[in-house]
């Protein structure tokens, strides 16, 4: 199996690698360095490819998800009140423009 093929990876582990890379591309990655980051968090968080056999291996860490989940909470809870308002009002008006 050469390197880089991801044919012992699961589908769900294809669909979570894809996932992640959108949401890196989303934020400006480029799409090489977005597959790469992706790859690397399903291999941390699930081990690496297990395609046969049910309940085999050991259990999903979702360590590196939650990490960013609460770099990001805490990065909000700096912020004033104010802040995260007017950050709201701004969201809610750009997705005003964009639906219609």
């Amino acid at each position: 199996m050469p390197r880089g093929d991801k044919s012992s990876y699961t589908d769900k582990q294809k669909r979570k690698a894809e996932h992640i890379e959108q949401g890196y591309e989303e934020r400006g990655v480029g799409q090489d360095e977005a597959e790469r980051r992706a790859w690397a968090t399903v291999n941390k968080e699930s081990g690496g490819g297990k395609a046969s056999g049910s309940g085999r291996g050991k259990a999903e860490s979702h360590e590196a998800s939650e990490k960013g989940g609460k770099a990001g909470g805490a990065a909000s809870a700096k912020r004033s009140a104010a802040e995260r308002s007017a950050s709201a009002r701004k969201a809610a008006e750009t997705r005003r423009g964009k639906a219609g």
